[in-house]
Formats: C-alpha cells, structure tokens, sequence
C-alpha cells in the first residue's frame, strides 16, 4: 500500500517563475495493483513519480509506504537512497537500469545482494545456475552469455534484463516510467508481456506511465489521468474493463474542461 496525502509542490516560490506541478493529489495504492497513468506532456506524471520515489520533495502532504513486513513507514522526508529499498523505477531509457561495463552476471550479483560487498565470493555455481533459471523467461538466450558486458545487448534485451532485475529485488511498488517508448514494435511487446507475466506471477504493485493509449487500455486493473498537476479521472475494476479509446477521449474532454474552470476559480 501507497499513500498520497494533499501533495503538492511548487517550484520557484515567490518569483515571476513561479510553478504548481502539483496540486493536493490525494492517492490510495493498494498492494496488487496495476495502475495505468496517462495525460498530456507537462500534466504531472514524471512530477509524481519523483515526488513518490523522492528525487523531489513535496512542498505540502505526506507519504505512507507499507512495506512487506507489514509496516507502515512514513517516507516523506525519506531521501531517494533509503526509498529504493521499497521503490522500483525503470526508466524509458534502456540505458538507464544496468550497468554496461560490467558483466551479466555481476549485474544480477549486485541487484540480488542490493549491494553488498563481497560479490565475486557469492558468485558460485549454483548463484549461476539460478540466474540462468530467472533469464531462461526472458526468452532472449541471455542465460548463455553471463560473461559478457551489458553493453554488448540490445536495448530491448537491456529493458527486459532492468525489468526481471526489478522483480528480483522484490520492491514494495515498481515504477514504470513509459518503459517501452524507446523501443520497437517489437521489442515492446516482448516486454510489456513479461510486464504483465512478472505483475501476476509475483503480485506485484505498479505504476505504469504511457503515452500509448491501447496499453492504457489494455494493461493493469486501474487507470489515473492527470491533468495540470491533478489526477482528474480515477476508475477500476469493470468501468476500466469496458472502456473504450473514444470513452477516454470524450472523458478526458468532460472532465479538463471542468479542471479547468476549477483552476480559474
């Protein structure tokens, strides 16, 4: 569970500058969910994913994290370092989620061990062969080539490693932060499947922003737009299962022209 209370934040404060990203964004997550994010450019999403995985603090609110063991941590003031224990990102760059210059192997070392020295002595064969396991569902024969730097893969192949990488770090919410729009069509679909075989396997909890509005559609069990630093439309469970790409333009219409007014008021 994630919680978003009156957030908000304001750069520039006091001068002609002067910008509200976002305004009194009230947000449940619940453990489980998959929530789709869309809205125009300068909407608000990067804005809320910084805010959520603390590369920005909110000027107003507060944030709740349950964390796996059950407990309920207030990370508002939480710098991004100590977040990343329960956060997960992925960012649209497949550049962004592994380290080039070091080997296959040693990428999933660190990201399993989060860290932890001593990683050549936790490299032993059975380490090996459980990697070789996880990266046998990629379906892209990266199980046979542990040895080689990650900068030798493709930015598909690096997507899809960043994602299984998330998974295996077992984050408390994974934010994906339009994870295909680099790459293509085909690239895509292979991970936005394992998006979804990942988030039902595992149960996973994730954000997922994007631009391509049949992923919207088709992809997770909740949808938020935003818009102007507010999350305007929030909808589930069997609304979400039978709308349609007219219904979200005709909505987005409706509800921005209401935002607006609210806005002016």
């Amino acid at each position: 569970m994630l919680r978003l209370e009156n957030i908000g934040i304001t750069f520039n404060a006091g001068t002609p500058d002067e910008n509200t990203a976002l305004r009194d964004v009230n947000l449940q997550i619940e453990k489980g969910d998959f929530i789709t994010v869309i809205g125009s450019n300068g909407a608000g999403k990067s804005t809320l994913y910084n805010i959520i995985a603390g590369t920005l603090r909110a000027t107003t609110g507060k944030i709740e994290l349950e964390t796996e063991d059950g407990s309920v941590r207030n990370i508002t003031n939480d710098a991004e370092f100590k977040r990343a224990r329960y956060i997960g990102r992925i960012f649209q760059n497949p550049l962004l989620g592994t380290a080039g210059k070091m080997s296959l192997e040693d990428n999933m070392i660190i990201c399993s061990k989060k860290g932890a020295k001593g990683l050549r002595i936790s490299l032993n064969n059975k380490k090996r062969e459980e990697f070789r396991e996880r990266l046998k569902v990629l379906g892209m024969n990266l199980e046979n080539r542990l040895n080689d730097n990650v900068d030798q893969f493709s930015g598909g192949q690096r997507q899809a490693l960043t994602l299984l990488m998330a998974v295996m770090s077992k984050p408390s919410i994974l934010l994906l932060d339009e994870h295909t729009a680099a790459l293509d069509p085909s690239n895509a679909d292979i991970v936005m499947n394992l998006t979804r075989k990942f988030a039902e396997e595992y149960n996973l909890t994730v954000m997922m922003v994007t631009h391509n509005m049949q992923h919207a559609l088709d992809y997770g069990n909740r949808l938020l737009m935003m818009d102007k630093g507010r999350i305007i439309w929030d909808i589930g469970g069997k609304e979400k299962a039978n709308l349609t790409m007219d219904g979200i333009i005709d909505k987005f219409r409706e509800i921005k022209v209401n935002n607006d007014a609210l806005l002016l008021r």
